[in-house]
Order: structure tokens, then sequence, then C-alpha cells
């Protein structure tokens, strides 16, 4: 270990410098994407193999993580210097210095991958790697691959858009950390307190109201950090013990918490950094993401408010009375909706995602000045630009390592075989495929973050969903090369799907860092608190389903809509199915006719081959709004009839 002196004031201004200098390039431009790549990578490993690591008590850094730090800036100022190397090597013509800086910012991006997120990743990158290189060539069938030359691989990974510094680096550089600074100047002015402080006014006087508290902060903090874990710990660390207060079990308090949180993920406008690599992906403007992302949002906050109010009842929990009004809430804290609105202001008026983020930044400060209590001064600004750098250490290099896989994916052919794959085994059904990528999800979420995992996933099976989702007519007109704009829809559907099913990396066991964090906060037994927010949770499940057999998504807007309003009721039903209570607790003929009215009124007319006698509305849904309208209506009288029988006994 080496002792420096000032080394947490020194790494604290470098932290600075790095959100400056990101702040800069993305305003104000200066550097061509291989360059700024290379920059990005080269800047956030060096601060995490300092930070990582290091004694905050002595100022002490280990000489090994020093060298890494040192060795992280040497593949940035050697991309400068030698880029002419980009053409003499395209000839063939690659220096030994060419191929010892490409494997060693190689190898130091899997060692911090390694550092911050454990073995697996890393594992998986290496797998891949050795496949491309040589073991392809031991495997039969569909997945042989006859190798590639180490200089040409080094070269294609280190040296064009298809590795290290390709897309994906670009998003990472440009889209995520802006809206990571956002995120993180929106916290350092006080806008998780007063989040926490708007939804316990607003809910917590109701049936299971700190339930509820739990899940309008998490929707709402969704919109600025887009982070599960994050979202956990921020407003799980207020919401678990005011909800074990209030007397719900801890441990489902813990797994409201976890599903709510993960809500923020898929929580316009900022939805994590999955929803710019979708827009990179699918060229589709991160505006029309974000816009029909609202309504499956409610959708899925609402699924879990049933749980809540279902489990209140079930056990009695009320809401607390409070003399907190909400109007001087919102007046100590309205300046918060001014970087929001300016956000999502410039994103419709047509400006780029990385502008409108930097122009939100400013306004985040200058906001600030209109209240007296929380204005950002010199030491909060410095405090905040330092804070983004460091909550992008781990999604920067981890999306910049995941470039190498998505590189091989591509070199080798493996995604147009997978999805090959998917098309076979579904039998052309795209339940059964939706159901196999769920699956997939499922597996490589046990070793990969979120973002990680969709984009993986989205390259291997994207293609064989929109495949599925064409009619037989519109696919052979895109196979004869015909534009269709309707495709462009079904490709959001696809990728909607992917990215939604992917989130349960962080509410299914044995891996759901959510529900273990949320775990930690509440005292619970981590497998158990995952095993009960899975189940909270399930409209993670249940919402990528409409994407892919409603008009949720491709639709007009009256009939997604139509699907939403029938969508409610039909969640609500399914949620009374699960936990079989509602005023009191259910016999299973009750059950089962909520299942068929959840059935239909999640479904519609085409599923059931039925034609349309109503025009408008959805055959389905009227039937199944009916039966749910009748059982709900009979169940009240019915408990009404107990608790009088209960009173005369």
């Amino acid at each position: 270990m080496i002792k420096i002196k000032y080394f947490k004031e020194i790494t604290f201004v470098y932290a600075i410098f790095i959100s400056l200098f990101h702040f800069g390039i993305n305003i104000w431009g200066g550097l061509s994407d291989l360059w700024f790549n290379s920059a990005h990578f080269a800047l956030l490993a060096s601060l995490g193999f300092l930070t990582f690591e290091a004694n905050k008590n002595d100022n002490e850094v280990s000489i090994v993580n020093l060298i890494f730090a040192v060795g992280s800036l040497v593949t940035f100022f050697y991309m400068m210097a030698f880029e002419e190397s980009l053409y003499a090597v395209a000839n063939g013509q690659m220096r030994t210095s060419d191929l010892v800086i490409a494997s060693l910012t190689i190898i130091l991006a899997i060692e911090m991958v390694r550092k911050s997120t454990g073995y697996v990743i890393p594992g998986i990158i290496v797998f891949c790697i050795a496949y491309l290189l040589f073991l392809g060539q031991h495997f039969e069938g569909v997945f042989a691959f006859a190798g590639m030359s180490p200089e040409r691989f080094l070269y294609r990974m280190f040296y064009t858009n298809e590795g290290l510094f390709g897309p994906i680096a670009t998003i990472s550089s440009t889209y995520v950390f802006m809206f990571i600074l956002f995120a993180a100047f929106l916290l350092k002015s006080g806008a998780g307190d007063f989040i926490v402080d708007v939804a316990n006014a607003v809910a917590g006087r109701y049936t299971g109201g700190t339930g509820h508290v739990a899940v309008i902060s998490s929707a709402m903090m969704g919109t600025i950090s887009g982070s599960a874990v994050a979202n956990t710990v921020s407003t799980g660390s207020i919401t678990i013990p005011m909800m074990q207060k209030a007397g719900f079990k801890s441990k489902f308090a813990a797994a409201v918490e976890a599903a709510a949180s993960t809500g923020g993920q898929i929580m316009p406008p900022i939805m994590g950094a999955g929803a710019f690599i979708m827009a990179q992906m699918t060229h589709i403007p991160f505006v029309t993401i974000i816009s029909v992302s609202v309504l499956p949002a409610i959708l899925y906050f609402a699924s879990i408010a049933f749980y809540i109010n279902i489990h209140a009842k079930e056990h009695n929990v009320r809401g607390e009375k409070s003399d907190v009004k909400i109007l001087p809430i919102l007046r100590e804290g309205f300046h918060f909706i001014i970087p929001l609105s300016t956000l999502v202001g410039l994103l419709i008026y047509g400006f780029t995602p990385t502008y409108s983020a930097g122009i939100a930044i400013v306004t985040i400060v200058l906001a600030s000045y209109l209240t007296k209590n929380k204005r950002m001064g010199i030491k909060e600004i410095l405090e905040a630009l330092a804070l983004g750098s460091k909550n992008m250490i781990v999604t920067g290099v981890l999306l910049i390592a995941v470039g190498i896989i998505v590189g091989i994916i591509n070199i080798s052919g493996i995604g147009i075989t997978f999805s090959q794959l998917i098309m076979e085994w579904s039998g052309n059904s795209l339940l059964i495929a939706i159901i196999l990528v769920a699956i997939a999800s499922l597996i490589l979420g046990m070793g990969l973050p979120v973002t990680a995992s969709y984009v993986v996933l989205s390259v291997l099976s994207a293609p064989a969903l929109v495949g599925l989702m064409l009619s037989p007519e519109m696919a052979a007109l895109v196979n004869a090369g015909i534009q269709i704009p309707e495709v462009t829809m079904y490709l959001l559907s696809a990728h909607l799907i992917i990215f939604w099913l992917s989130q349960d990396s962080n509410l299914t066991p044995p891996v759901c860092l959510a529900a273990f964090a949320a775990a930690a906060i509440a005292k619970t037994p981590p497998m158990a608190t995952g095993l009960t927010s899975w189940k909270v949770g399930k409209g993670m499940y249940i919402i990528p389903l409409l994407f892919a057999f409603t008009p949720l998504v491709n639709g007009t807007w009256f009939e997604r809509f139509e699907i939403f309003g029938f969508a409610l009721f039909g969640i609500m039903c399914f949620s009374i199915v699960m936990e079989g209570y509602w005023d009191r607790k259910m016999s299973i003929l009750e059950r089962l006719v909520f299942a068929v009215a959840a059935v239909l009124l999640l479904t519609t007319d085409s599923i059931f081959d039925m034609e349309s006698f109503f025009g408008v509305v959805q055959n389905t849904h009227i039937v199944g709004f009916g039966i749910f309208a009748v059982s709900m209506v009979l169940h009240k009288m019915l408990s009404k009839e107990e608790k009088k029988y209960a009173k005369s006994i």
C-alpha cells in the first residue's frame, strides 16, 4: 500500500474533472467518437481503480491499483498519439505496441468489471473471447466457428466500432453519463426528501398508506435515478421502517420497496441506461420510447398498489392520520418541477437527450435559488459533479466491457443462430418464444446486471420476436426489402418485452439485487424477501404480454387507452386471484370467476378469434368487466352478510 497525502481530496477533484470533461464534450463537442469513448473508459476505469479498494481512513491505495489506474490513462493517450494505426492496421500492418495496448485495454476493462461486479461477467467475456479465437472450432453444428487470428480480433475490438468503443460505449459516454449526472444534481438539491414528503402527504392517510408512499416515491424517484438498487436504498431507508411501524410484515414491506424500486427502471423519462441503448439499437427516437412507456409503467405501479391494498385489508393496516399538508410541501419544492419539465420539453421539441440533460442540469442550479432553504452553492455543485462520476464508474465500465460480448456475437453470427433457434423451438408461437426469452433473461440475470442482460438478450432474440409478431404478408414484404412504418413499432414492442423481462433479475431469486438491498434494510431473510418481491412484482411478466398481443404499444392512442383502462381491472382481478382475498377470504370458486374476468380483461378479441360487435371496445373487455363487476358486487354483499351474522352471534 502507498500512503498519499490528501488522497481523498485528489480523487474528489479528479471526479469533478471527469464530470466537467464529459459535460463539456457532450455540449460543445471537440473529440471524435473513438477518442471520446476511449477517454470515457480511461477516466472512469482509473477513478475506479483509485477508489474501489482505497483505505478511506489512511488515504492509502495499493500499488497494483495505482499501476492499473495509470495504465488505463495510457490506453487513451496511445489512442490519441497513434490513431494513424487505424489506417495502417486495416491493411494488416499491426505493430507490436498496437497489440500490447489493445490487449492491455481489454484486460483492464475485465479487471475493473471484476472489482465492481464479481467474477461472472468477466468469466462470460473470457469465454466469448476464447470461443472467437479457438474454442468455436471444437463446436459442432450451428455453434461451430472457424476462428479468428488474435491480431484481427484485437484490431476489431480496439480500433473499430464493433468492440470496446463502439455504439454501446457511445451511449454510455453521452446519454447515460449525462442523465446520471442529472440525477446526482437532483439528489444533491434535495429532490429525494421532497419526493418522499409529497408521497406521504398524498397517500399516507389511506388504507395501507405507507405502502402506497413507497410506490409513489419510488415511481417519482425513478424519473430521476433509473436504478432499482439506488431507488431501494434511497427511498427504502425511509419507507420500509414506515411500513413496519404501520403494521406491515417486514418481509412484505421489503418486497414492496424492491418491486416498486424496480419500476424506476421502466418509469419515463430516464428508464435507466436501457432506454438510451434501445434508442440507439432500434433507431427509434428516445421521445417515442418514453411516450409509449408511460401507460405500461402506470400499470406496473398499479399492480403493486393492488397487492398493498389487499394485504392491508387482510392484516388490518390502516393509514396514519397526519397534519401534513400537500400545498406547503409543493410550495417549498416546486422548483424541482422546473428541471424535469425543461428536460421533457426539450426532448419533445427535438433536442438530443444529451443536450437536453445538460440544459436541465443548469436549470436545477438556477431553480434552486427560487427557494430559501435548498439553494445549491459551490459546495453542493462540486459534490454533485463528484457524485455523478462515482455513480457512473460501474455502469460505464460495464457497458464498455459488454461491448466486447456484443461485438463477438455480431462477428461470430451467434445472434442470427440464436434467433433461428428461438423460432424453431417456439414452433412459431409468440407466447412460447416470450417464455423462452423470459427463461434466458432469468438465467442471464443471475450473473449480469439489468442493462447488460438487456443488451445481450436484445442482440440475440429481438429479431426472432419481431419475426413472430409480423403477419406472413408483412414478413414477405419486409424480406423483399420494402420499408413498412408499422414494423418499427413491432421492433419497439419486441425490445420493450426484452427490456421489461430483463428487470426480473432485480426481483427473482437466486440473484435479486434490489430485493437483497431491501432485505438488508428490513433485516429479513434475503431469499425469502426475494420470493415475496417476485410475487409482488408479477406485473413485470404480465405487461410484456400486452406489448405482444395487444395494441398497447403499436396501436392508436385511443386503442392504447382502451387497453390500459381494462388492463387496470384485469391486473386487479389477477391480484385478487393470487391473494385470494378482498373484503374477506375467497372460496376457490370465487377465485376461478375472478381469474376468468382477468383473462378476458387482459386479452383482445383477436386472441379468441372473435369479431367485434361493438366496434370501438373489445368484446372480451366488455364481458370481462361485466363478470368482474357482478362478482365484486356479490362478494361485497356476502361480506356484509357475514359481518352481520358474526355480530349477531
